[in-house]
């Protein structure tokens, strides 16, 4: 359950697990954020599937729309808004309930605070490795382009560029010079 999310998300992996025919997903490119913190996700695409709550004797069948991802499965599927809205459902986060009417009576969907906390800790897990691995590519990157030149034959205390010279005793002019780098701080 996810109130603040715009989207039903399905793993693509949900979709094989379940048999269903990825023929059926229609291409979609628009992206959403939320997932990952501060990443765009671009998913595979959108399907609608029939999700139906309660038990054979009280139950309630909607057909709900789902943006299909192709990252690692945390989680089955995280119903969002259309969800609440379609199924005029109450979440409490709480006590991990979902409830809904249906024509038989008020249906509660509910799981376990045991599998909620394995499902935190997966996804926060999966969150951090994902990270560590951008963080880890960017800092490959900036050694490379950090690299000094190793073609390039440097002496002590070359200037490089953004260099100006500035007499040392302004009122003397014996002609010495300092190198002082035009990008440093007034400070």
């Amino acid at each position: 359950m996810d109130g603040g999310s715009g989207l039903n998300i399905m793993y693509a992996e949900t979709l094989d697990i379940m048999g269903i025919d990825k023929a059926r997903i229609r291409p979609t490119r628009a992206p959403f954020h939320g997932i990952m913190l501060g990443k765009q996700a671009i998913p595979i695409g959108q399907i609608n599937l029939p999700i139906t709550f309660g038990n054979p004797s009280n139950y309630r069948t909607e057909t709900l729309p789902f943006e299909v991802v192709g990252f690692p499965l945390v989680y089955h599927t995280i119903l969002g808004q259309p969800c609440y809205a379609k199924f005029m459902a109450v979440p409490n986060y709480t006590y991990l309930k979902l409830k809904t009417s249906s024509p038989r009576g008020v249906i509660i969907v509910d799981t376990s605070f045991q599998r909620g906390y394995e499902c935190e800790v997966k996804s926060y897990e999966l969150a951090s490795a994902t990270l560590a691995s951008e963080e880890l590519t960017a800092i490959r990157k900036d050694v490379v382009e950090g690299a000094p030149d190793t073609k390039r034959v440097a002496r002590s205390f070359e200037p490089t560029e953004n260099v100006m010279e500035v007499l040392v005793n302004p009122n003397n002019s014996n002609d010495k010079t300092v190198r002082i780098d035009t990008a440093l701080s007034p400070k």
